[in-house]
């Protein structure tokens, strides 16, 4: 979001983030966390996340993995950590 600072800590295999916007701080697992910080990176889509998991998983690419990320994107918008296009 524009003029938003995340703020992430990692205890084991989850991901504390706060957002500096809403105030919130909210517990992610690693899919979440690997999703956020490539948007931190730069603006995409889902399709091009879902791409970017498998070595995350160790697993190989299903378009299966699409709708689950469009979810994962709306429950991040909805959270305010991320603005969706």
């Amino acid at each position: 979001m524009s003029g938003q600072a995340l703020h992430i800590r990692v205890w084991e295999d989850e991901f504390i983030v706060y957002g500096s916007l809403s105030g919130n701080t909210h517990l992610l697992g690693p899919v979440a966390a690997h999703v956020l910080s490539r948007l931190q990176e730069a603006p995409s889509d889902a399709a091009t996340l879902a791409e970017s998991l498998p070595p995350l998983l160790q697993a190989n690419f299903d378009g299966e993995l699409v709708p689950e990320i469009e979810h994962l994107l709306a429950d991040l918008g909805s959270l305010e950590l991320i603005e969706r296009a």
